[in-house]
């Protein structure tokens, strides 16, 4: 089937990405994986390449396009390569969004520029310790001071992707009590200077996958947060937040089908090589066939994929819609990368082997950005039931 998605400035642009990575991450990646995370210069990089701006109003610095295409071209390639750019997938997909939607005139000349050229990178701390998924249970509290020139910013905060490298982060906190009869009441969002007194870094997670990417604990003590920096209104932020859900999950959706497309590559070209038995492993029944399978599954998904990017762009991705295609991509990447990682025999469980990666990347998207059982729960919601 021919894809009707991307036009000719995605296919230049994919051209571009494509040799970016071949020259400037794989010769390197190696050394990132190691590590646990990008180094911060990379994102200097991505700035100069102008992967940030294409969603920023031209007078920011941005390209001034309002399209999710290039990012689908982004997951695409970077899955193909099997490599990631660090932390800065949360910088463009969870933070701009916030930035545009919010910020005032006189906090988007501030943050915009800087955000487009890399040299603020943006992250945002929504999770906390003990509450997961609740994030009306949060217990970060922001008190206005007493001469109402700032707030006071206490509490902690985990699994924040970006976090180590993060300039400013998008802290989410209760500036007053839930009320009776809405506990989500009460939260609003600050973009906080990680530079501020009594901010600080704790731990770099060790995570089963997605090592390139820093996630880290977040802690703060006291933390004076200038009113110029409340992101809304204040006691809005529940709303904010679930505004840009459909957004964060066709991103997931999107990536975890570019992740099952890439497997299949993997796979097939790993079998056309492997010879056992003195035969290429390609030419038995059992690997065509589950190749075949594969490759049927993310035809699927990526109909799905590309449906969903048309609705987005349109406007018009509703947040069952959205849950519909993360549900289903991820969950078609997590069967397709499985059996493309078995075809690799005692390789695939090797790092050194790009399914081994993709198959521990992979397994978070059945879970970050609501996992697979929320997402039914809101499909079926919209059913009716």
């Amino acid at each position: 089937m021919r894809r009707t998605v991307f036009n000719e400035d995605h296919e230049a642009f994919r051209e571009t990405i494509r040799a970016f990575i071949e020259a400037e991450v794989v010769p390197v990646y190696d050394e990132w994986f190691a590590a646990g995370q990008a180094p911060r210069d990379f994102y200097y990089k991505l700035g100069d390449l102008g992967i940030f701006g294409i969603n920023v109003p031209e007078e920011f610095g941005g390209a001034g396009l309002e399209s999710h295409k290039f990012e689908a071209v982004l997951y695409e390639e970077t899955a193909r390569a099997g490599v990631q750019f660090g932390g800065s997938g949360v910088h463009v997909l969870l933070a701009l969004p916030y930035i545009k939607m919010l910020a005032t005139d006189e906090q988007k000349k501030r943050f915009l520029p800087k955000f487009v050229s890399g040299e603020e990178m943006w992250a945002i701390a929504m999770t906390e310790p003990g509450t997961g998924s609740d994030l009306a249970g949060m217990k970060s509290t922001a008190k206005l001071s007493e001469d109402g020139t700032h707030y006071v910013l206490n509490g902690a905060k985990t699994f924040i992707t970006g976090g180590v490298h993060a300039d400013r982060v998008i802290v989410c906190a209760r500036t007053s009590a839930p009320t009776a009869d809405d506990r989500r009441h009460g939260i609003s969002l600050f973009a906080v200077d990680t530079k501020s007194e009594g901010y600080s870094v704790g731990r770099k997670l060790d995570k089963l996958g997605l090592k390139t990417s820093d996630t880290a604990e977040l802690a703060f003590v006291d933390v004076k947060v200038p009113v110029e920096d409340l992101l809304g209104e204040e006691n809005k932020g529940f709303y904010y937040l679930g505004h840009n859900l459909a957004s964060e999950r066709w991103g997931i959706a999107f990536g975890a089908y570019a992740q099952a497309k890439a497997a299949v590559r993997f796979a097939k070209q790993y079998v056309q090589d492997r010879t056992v038995f003195g035969k290429p492993v390609a030419h038995f029944q059992n690997t065509k066939f589950e190749l075949a399978a594969c490759q049927s599954e993310v035809d699927a998904a990526e109909a799905v994929a590309d449906r969903a990017t048309e609705a987005l762009d349109a406007g018009e991705l509703t947040p069952a819609e959205a849950a519909s295609a993360k549900l289903f991509c991820t969950e078609v990447a997590h069967r397709v990368i499985d059996r493309c990682l078995q075809l690799h025999g005692g390789y695939g469980y090797m790092n050194e082997y790009p399914i081994a990666r993709l198959y521990a990347d992979n397994r978070v998207n059945r879970i970050y950005g609501g996992t697979s059982e929320i997402m039914k729960s809101i499909i079926a919601k919209d059913m009716g039931l």
